[in-house]
């Protein structure tokens, strides 16, 4: 029988979607292939809520849970496509689960501060810091110029800087 979920755990899956997005990307590179997995992820995470140790940390075991929803996929979609090879994944998610013990509390806190953001706000960042991302190709797809979306970044930047530095009582500049 399955364990109604605590509000601790809860509170961990909800933590950990952006940076188990974040992690299945880094294996898959397309955000809507991304999307699925981690929906499947967290699908699994509810199925297995009675095998996880809550004296453990909660993330290594959620990765290594994507990580094995990454291989499922690939193996069933993406066979013809796969630019990488099993193990070559492997070693990725094997050092994206060790860096994880490295989340600082930092981190989570930039996590919590990107969802008070507006929704153009928290676009503007995903469009900059996707990979390749550049500010004159945000410009040009936002019909702006490249002075005014640096700008824009540098505002929403102190914006995250002035949160996190709330979130652990610091004064902001």
């Amino acid at each position: 029988m399955q364990s109604t979920p605590s509000d601790a755990f809860i509170s961990e899956v909800s933590r950990a979607q952006i940076h188990l997005h974040a992690f299945i990307m880094s294996l898959i590179w397309r955000a809507s292939d991304a999307d699925d997995v981690l929906q499947e992820t967290n699908l699994v995470l509810w199925r297995k809520i009675d095998e996880y140790d809550a004296t453990r940390p909660f993330m290594p075991w959620a990765m290594r849970i994507a990580q094995l929803q990454v291989m499922a996929w690939l193996k069933t979609h993406n066979r013809s496509r796969q630019r990488t090879s099993n193990q070559v994944l492997e070693c990725i998610a094997e050092e994206a689960i060790e860096d994880c013990s490295d989340l600082d509390p930092h981190r989570i806190a930039l996590s919590d501060c990107l969802k008070h953001l507006s929704k153009d706000h928290r676009l503007l960042i995903a469009q900059r810091y996707q990979p390749d991302g550049c500010v004159n190709d945000v410009a040009r797809e936002r019909g702006s110029s490249p002075k005014a979306v640096s700008e824009m970044l540098r505002r929403i930047r102190q914006l995250l800087l002035s949160c996190i530095e709330t979130k652990f009582g610091k004064v902001t500049s």
